[in-house]
Parts: C-alpha cells; structure tokens; sequence
C-alpha cells in the first residue's frame, strides 16, 4: 500500500479517539528519551514516506508555550520512528529484535550441566528500548525529517503508520527547537526544548497489525500498557488522538496532538 496517498473517503465512518478530554495547555508534555538513533540529518521535508510501505499517517502537531498558551511560531519540529516491520533508516543493520527465527517448541529434553567457560560474544539485534547515541551504520533516511511550525504552531508531516519492534510500543519520536534561524542550508542553532515521544492506542495498533506489511514483522510486540518509557498520562504523555475509518483502517489515519513546552529550557532527551 501506498505511504502518502489518502482515499477521499478515508475518514468516513470514522473512530475518534476522544478518551483524552480537552487539551490541557498550561501542561508541560512529558519528556522522554531521545533513544539511540536520532540523526541529525537536515531532511527539511513534510514528507517523510520516502519507498515504506504501509497505512498512511497524516501527522499534525501543534507547539504551544505551557506557561502563556500562544503558539510557537517558526520552531523546527523533528520525527523519527521506524517502519512497518520495526527496522531505522540508517540503522537497517540492527534489525527489529525478531530473533532472526522462530521460537523454539516443545520441552526442553535435558538440563544444562557445569558452568560456562565463555562469555558471550557478538552484540544482540535489534533496537533497545533506550539508551545512548548510535553512530549510523548506513545512509537511508526513511521516516525522517523536519519541517517548520507555521504561525499557528502546527506543522503536518505525512508519513506511514509504525511497526514495532522488541522492547517497545509503536511509537514515533520527536523534537522541538527554538531560538535557531531557518536558512537556506535547513535549521541552525538555537536549542531543544522538547524532547518527547508520540504513542497510538492499542485498538489502532492491532487493527493495523493484520494488514501488510505489518503481518510480517515477526518481533515480540510490547502493548501500550507494557511499554517503560509511555507514563500512562495520555495525551500529556504524547498520547496521539486518532481518526481513521474503523472498517478500513487501510484507508489512512490522522493523528493529531499539542505539544505544550517551556522554550526557555533545553531538553535533549
């Protein structure tokens, strides 16, 4: 399925995912961990979908000072996630956790005997929940990019619904900069003053799980619930309102969210 072309019918019948209540803009969004592949990769685009396949997300944020509740005008709004079978561009080496096999089955026959003479080697696959930076190990960009908040605060990005990987929730990762100047060259300077996560709801989620490509990611999903880093505080804690036709989630999803921070801090996850 196509990453950036909605139906013109795709929000009808719609579910709304409206369990959140108001907005609430004096509340600072929860910030979370930048995780280990963020790049810095100067993809000043509102279309991330590059060649991956998947249900097509129209994602639109909106950038409010917690304190005065006025839109942050001209701000520069990054996302990164991965794709539907749970693998990073310029990460594609590390896998999604899936284990490279199936399980194995049935008991095992005989206990392990003595002690081990070795300690592992090699590193394990896949993404960790969290964690330092990583260098990139290759040059895909895919499902990332930039793009300024207009003077309303909001900025749209269409991309494709995430997979998952082990260890995680589905989810798409985010940062707020301020204070910097828009050029030719991209965004430069100035600081991040957010640095967050956005989380779909586990309805969403297991509707999209039966669809291609993300019937093939074969990695152990973690729930909402399960996931270490999402704190449970909804829309606060980057939970994302959802619109899509619940019949045919295929169609595509719009996802909407504010973003309340504190443009004075800096917050690098």
């Amino acid at each position: 399925m196509g990453g950036s072309v909605f139906a013109a019918n795709a929000f009808a019948g719609e579910k709304t995912d409206t369990s959140s209540g108001a907005e609430d803009c004096y509340k600072l969004t929860s910030e979370t961990v930048e995780g280990p592949y963020y790049i810095d990769a100067d993809k000043i685009r509102r279309d991330v979908t590059e060649d991956r396949e998947g249900i097509p997300l129209l994602l639109a944020v909106k950038v409010i000072d917690s304190e005065t509740c006025r839109p942050i005008r001209n701000a520069a709004v990054d996302i990164w996630h991965c794709d539907a079978v749970g693998v990073y561009s310029g990460y594609e080496d590390q896998g999604n956790g899936d284990g490279g096999g199936p399980a194995p089955t049935g008991a095992p026959t005989d206990a392990p005997t003595g002690t081990p003479t070795d300690a592992p080697t090699g590193t394990p696959t896949g993404p960790p929940p969290g964690g330092g930076h990583q260098e990139p190990t290759d040059d895909e960009r895919y499902l990332r990019g930039t793009w300024r908040t207009d003077r309303h605060g909001q900025v749209t990005f269409r991309t494709v619904f995430p997979g998952w990987y082990r260890g995680r929730c589905v989810h798409i990762h985010t940062k707020v900069h301020v204070d910097g100047e828009w050029t030719d060259a991209g965004y430069e300077g100035g600081h991040a003053c957010h640095t967050g996560q956005f989380f779909f709801d586990e309805e969403s989620v297991l509707a999209s799980a039966e669809l291609e490509p993300y019937v093939s990611n074969a990695a152990e999903r973690t729930t909402l619930d399960e996931d270490t880093i999402y704190d449970g505080s909804g829309t606060q804690g980057g939970l994302l309102r959802l619109r899509y036709d619940k019949k045919d989630i295929a169609k595509g999803v719009r996802a909407t969210i504010t973003v309340g921070v504190d443009p004075e801090t800096s917050n690098n996850g």
